[in-house]
């Protein structure tokens, strides 16, 4: 662990493969809305490092989004059980790994990084395998003085689905609920059709009114379920850079619109992300009107048909609130929606923090009662 090697890359190039939040052209756009950003050479994988400094900059946060990757079979001995995460290597070389990593990134970093965050890309099969997992690490943290805190907020959503793509589109379907594959029919059957932008990466002229029709929609949406999204400019920056980079012959992940339209009204819209190794399903929007035609069924097939040609080997929806399944939950709806397109629910561990300085502990508790006002005081006082 102490012999671990780190050098930074001065000329990074593109690369389509592996998590989109790793690549050179997500850190890069990134760059555009406020964050900085490193690539290292880690042990010999390829990582990008986020960084952001706020308060007029008196203190930095790096960030480190699906890296590094664990596989939890290769820390269970032979007849070991992944539930007893007690009697396993992982927590305990987990925590090692991190806190080594984040010392050895110090001195790249701003002087001024109070902390870095990671979203390390470590799956489970059942969200309680994970909660297992979690608490065997926080003893494992304590019990050998290592500095490693699991953030209260995940930043990327640490459970969804994802849809098999190398499987032919009958199979697809097949796996799907038949209720899901009757409304993917029955939009058709009423006449909504669904456009993607660009139609090519030379022809970006048209998406500024596109991106207009999104944020509409999004508007609406968050009206209508209480949340918050990016700036119209941030989604056209985003869908601009990716076509400017291809017309520029650069191998970089495709970002595509798609809007579901009926007899002239536009009533659904998604953004999706196309790699070679995945296609993700990244913003959503509907109207209120005409949801009984299941746009938003036919927009996701569509866009999975057009990942598969692509050439991703799955389709993401990005997020799922496994306590949705529960009936009885506010969020089953939004659980049901996704994991009723037959795709492998998968649980990753959620945000953890290496602290840096002693003022990492003030942020900390000001991060926490910011989520706190946001997502409970907030919510009340709106109703929901």
């Amino acid at each position: 662990m102490k012999n671990m090697e780190v050098t930074e890359i001065k000329n990074a190039e593109h690369k389509n493969c592996g998590s989109f939040l790793q690549t050179h052209f997500w850190c890069s756009f990134k760059a555009q809305h406020n964050w900085s950003y490193k690539r290292f050479l880690i042990d010999q994988k390829e990582c990008g490092v986020l960084y952001r400094t706020f308060c007029r900059g008196l203190f930095t946060i790096a960030y480190i989004p699906l890296f590094p990757h664990f596989e939890k079979s290769d820390f269970l001995g032979e007849g070991e059980n992944s539930f007893n995460w007690g009697n396993s290597r992982l927590p305990v070389h987990f925590a090692k790994y991190i806190e080594t990593l984040s010392q050895n990134l110090k001195e790249f970093l701003p002087s001024n990084t109070i902390a870095i965050r990671f979203d390390p890309d470590l799956i489970f099969d059942s969200p309680e395998e994970r909660d297992d997992f979690n608490v065997a690490l926080k003893k494992a943290s304590k019990k050998n003085a290592i500095k490693i805190k699991k953030n209260k907020v995940d930043i990327q959503p640490p459970d969804s689905t994802q849809i098999d793509l190398t499987l032919s589109e009958e199979e697809i379907l097949q796996k799907m609920h038949s209720k899901w594959r009757y409304n993917i029919r029955l939009s058709e059957k009423k006449g909504v059709v669904v456009n993607s932008y660009p139609e090519n990466p030379q022809n970006i002229l048209n998406v500024s009114e596109k991106i207009d029709i999104f944020y509409k929609l999004t508007k609406e949406t968050n009206a209508r379920d209480g949340n918050s999204s990016h700036s119209k400019k941030y989604y056209q920056d985003l869908i601009e850079y990716s076509a400017t980079l291809q017309e520029q012959n650069q191998d970089v992940p495709q970002i595509r619109l798609y809007i579901a339209e009926h007899e002239g009204d536009q009533i659904a819209s998604i953004m999706t992300l196309f790699s070679k190794t995945e296609a993700i399903y990244l913003y959503g929007a509907s109207s209120n009107h005409k949801r009984n035609l299941m746009p938003n069924h036919l927009l996701q097939w569509t866009a999975m048909k057009d990942a598969k040609v692509y050439g991703s080997q799955f389709y993401d929806m990005y997020g799922m609130p496994p306590e949705g399944k529960n009936k009885n939950h506010p969020m089953h709806g939004l659980y049901m929606f996704k994991a009723n397109f037959g795709g492998k629910n998968i649980h990753r561990v959620g945000s953890f923090d290496v602290p840096l300085k002693w003022t990492y502990t003030v942020y900390s508790l000001a991060e926490s009662l910011r989520a706190f006002w946001f997502k409970k005081i907030v919510k009340f006082l709106k109703g929901r």
